[in-house]
């Protein structure tokens, strides 16, 4: 006697979607909408799901608006402190560079260092070798993503303090300019030790715990005891510019030039500057001697025996201000020549036939992905050759900047202390390759992929 309502397919465009009002079709109006068209047409201005997911930028636009954004950024630092340079007269301009030099470029070496860091764990990421089980980590450790992303803030950050002081100085607000390094330094040392679950707490508590360990190795030592400690070896010169940049803050020398004189208190010839120097190499010593009370190996003591190399050419370096002229050339010159050339060898050595286990040319960057490096670096001999020949020379050069009394240049200092992070930087690669081969003969591979599971199963990223 009645008819069926009439029924609409689940696909149907009549349906009433989420947030819109409900709409009905009289049975007996043949299909039309009755009484709803007010209804129909809310229905067509309600913006859908897909209309707001077309007005979301993509991420490679976005990517691209960073990009353009971080330009802009560097042309109007670049431009900002040229001009401020040169507003100052020439006699004045050389000696505030390398004062402006003293206080920025430990950061800037630091930061270098991060991002070469971040490239390392982006390699691990891609091959065969699990970094987390090599130096022990939980799942909440920072990936290579998380590493740039600081890099980047740090890559903005000191540089805009940089023009800033170059800006302030020049136009006569030395007290403003003076300022700058102060408060940079003092927010780089807050965020390092703030204890607040933010900016990567875990990690940087890490971080400090594994400095206080190499401080004092009064513990048994730790593959990422003594291998971070090896790369503060590689940046004596940022402690050597950071302990002369807090002294000059804290005697209120900043931004002046009166410091140059041989006998200021925070000078170039300051005798903190060979005790600074020499510290990462004595810390890095006294952990070579608590190993071999642990485990009795004399690879251990011939390990010490090759930083100690390094004390005399510091010390011999570093008497050029305190002897006379006749003497440095004659005999502690000769001297200082030939434990530079004792430490290089015997460093260069070691890294090839120990750290990196190259006598028989172990196979190296083994990527588990294929890639353009992958594709580059795998099994290439030219790589070792490569590696081998560009860390003799750099190690030789290095002896550079462990002289004191070559630093005049500090442009050369510079590029030399950067060259010798890159040095590091290949380093770590055979490095953490070595100790993975070592992981890998000593444990079960099923042992080790259960522990991989473990440490690497978690990449969330951490809330900043």
């Amino acid at each position: 006697m009645f008819e069926n309502p009439a029924t609409i397919s689940s696909n149907s465009p009549h349906l009433r979607k989420s947030g819109s009002k409900s709409v009905f079709i009289d049975p007996g109006s043949n299909g039309h909408l009755g009484g709803g068209v007010s209804d129909m047409g809310d229905l067509k201005g309600s913006s859908s799901p897909l209309h707001i997911t077309t007005m979301v930028p993509s991420p490679i636009f976005l990517w691209r608006f960073k990009v353009v954004l971080f330009l802009f950024w560097a042309l109007c630092c670049c431009k900002i402190g040229w001009d401020s340079v040169m507003r100052m007269s020439i006699d004045l301009r050389d000696l505030f560079l390398y004062e402006a030099f003293l206080y920025y470029n430990p950061l800037l070496l630091v930061t270098m260092m991060v991002w070469l860091w971040g490239v390392n764990l982006w390699v691990f990421s891609q091959g065969s070798v699990n970094y987390a089980k090599v130096f022990d980590l939980d799942h909440n450790h920072l990936t290579h993503r998380e590493m740039w992303k600081c890099s980047m803030w740090m890559t903005i950050i000191v540089p805009t303090s940089m023009t800033a002081y170059l800006y302030l100085y020049s136009h006569g607000e030395v007290s403003l300019a003076a300022s700058q390094p102060v408060l940079l330094y003092i927010a780089f040392a807050l965020v390092l030790i703030f204890p607040f679950d933010i900016f990567y707490l875990s990690s940087r508590y890490f971080l400090l715990r594994t400095l206080w360990r190499i401080a004092f190795p009064l513990q048994p030592i730790t593959f990422p005891d003594f291998f971070l400690a090896d790369i503060l070896t590689s940046m004596v010169k940022v402690f050597s510019d950071l302990e002369r940049s807090v002294c000059r803050m804290v005697h209120r020398q900043v931004a002046t030039i009166a410091w140059f004189e041989a006998d200021a208190v925070c000078g170039s010839h300051q005798i903190a500057i060979p005790l600074v120097l020499v510290f990462p190499y004595i810390c890095r010593l006294l952990q070579c001697l608590r190993q071999y009370k642990d485990t009795k190996e004399k690879s251990s003591l011939l390990n010490a025996l090759k930083y100690s190399t390094a004390v005399p050419v510091i010390f011999l370096s570093a008497l050029k201000y305190h002897v006379m002229p006749e003497s440095w050339t004659s005999f502690y010159r000769p001297l200082w020549l030939f434990s530079s050339v004792i430490n290089s060898l015997y460093s260069f050595y070691w890294d090839v036939t120990r750290d990196w286990d190259l006598s028989g040319f172990t196979k190296i960057f083994k990527f588990s992905r294929p890639s353009a490096i992958s594709n580059l670096l795998y099994g290439r001999q030219w790589v070792y050759f490569w590696v081998i020949g560009s860390n003799l020379v750099l190690r030789c050069a290095w002896t550079y900047k462990l002289s004191a009394h070559l630093r005049h240049n500090y442009i050369t200092v510079f590029t030399m202390t950067a060259m010798e992070m890159l040095r590091r930087f290949q380093w770590v690669f055979f490095r953490v390759e070595n100790e993975w081969n070592k992981i890998t003969k000593s444990h079960p591979m099923g042992e080790i992929s259960l522990e991989e599971d473990k440490l690497l199963g978690s990449t969330t990223p951490h809330d900043v």
